[in-house]
């Protein structure tokens, strides 16, 4: 009786060992930590997005999957969010906003980790991206955001164009730095207006307002959270405001659906948790923009949209 208990106890840790070299556990759910920057509509919608498709891919292979959902407040809170995942052993995390990703990649080199609402990724990683990273981009043509305010606003030779953005998203620098050499190279000037601390956001605009003749804002997660004050500032003194990301402040924009941003990247999730493939294997993924008009926006300020 001793050896029969003997052998079924020494098969039953095998085949406990077999499962936990196989993931046996996690195969008919998973655990997925979001770490999301701040609020804001378009990191929410992105959030949103994620979800819905990774939900949706799961349930379609009859399985279930649950989401630790964090919004971190501040880039120097990512970090504590993230560390929370890796202590939990989450099968993937989802970094929405460049702090998050950069966060998620110093904290694991073995947990999956996808980004989105991030603009470049190259340029965050002076080794190349790591082997577990991989996502989805919102960067969108500069070149044909400039071509489209010069032909909009008449911008000539000699006018003044402001860009505004926080100072502590590396995002916003390289954005600003590739539409002030389109717009340079149109005989445009191009000032940055740039700020630290939200406090101080309505100064800064304030002064852009009585110096430009319209103002540019790339994907900068800060001034878009805050954006309302860009708006009634600059509409009250007439200027026009172009954003990278859409919203209602802008009177055009050449832009993405951020719920289709993270939907892209909810679809990369399932790769990854159903059909085992590897980020390494998964090139950063960006969406065709679309251009919109705020019609109300530009009789507002004399502005004509275009027929076509």
């Amino acid at each position: 009786m001793k050896k029969v208990l003997s052998v079924i106890l020494m098969v039953a840790m095998l085949a406990a060992m077999c499962c936990s070299f196989a993931g046996c556990g996690s195969s008919d759910s998973y655990t997925v930590g979001i770490c999301q920057l701040m609020v804001h509509d378009s990191l929410d919608q992105a959030t949103q997005g994620f979800i819905d498709a990774l939900t949706a891919e799961v349930e379609a292979a009859g399985k279930t999957v649950e989401f630790d959902t964090q919004v971190a407040g501040d880039a120097t809170l990512c970090p504590t969010v993230i560390n929370t995942f890796t202590a939990k052993k989450v099968d993937l995390i989802m970094a929405n906003a460049t702090p998050a990703l950069l966060a998620a990649s110093n904290a694991t080199t073995e947990i999956p980790v996808l980004g989105t609402s991030v603009t470049d990724y190259e340029s965050n990683y002076e080794g190349g991206i790591p082997a577990n990273v991989s996502g989805t981009s919102d960067a969108v043509p500069f070149d044909e955001q400039a071509k489209m305010m010069i032909e909009t606003l008449g911008l000539a030779a000699g006018d003044k164009v402001g860009v505004l953005y926080c100072t502590n998203e590396s995002n916003s620098l390289i954005q600003y730095e590739a539409v002030k050499a389109l717009f340079e190279a149109e005989g445009i000037v191009v000032e940055a207006y740039t700020f630290s601390e939200t406090t101080e956001l309505q100064t800064v605009t304030t002064n852009m307002a009585s110096n430009v003749k319209a103002v540019y804002i790339p994907s900068d997660n800060t001034v878009a959270a805050n954006d309302a004050i860009v708006g009634t500032i600059c509409t009250e003194m007439k200027i026009p405001v172009y954003t990278s990301y859409g919203g209602a402040i802008c009177y055009a924009s050449l832009s993405i659906s951020y719920y289709d941003l993270g939907y892209e990247t909810g679809k990369m999730a399932a790769e990854i948790l159903l059909n085992g493939k590897s980020p390494a294997d998964m090139e950063i993924a960006t969406l065709t923009p679309t251009v919109e008009y705020n019609e109300e926006l530009c009789a507002q300020l004399g502005i004509e949209v275009p027929a076509n």
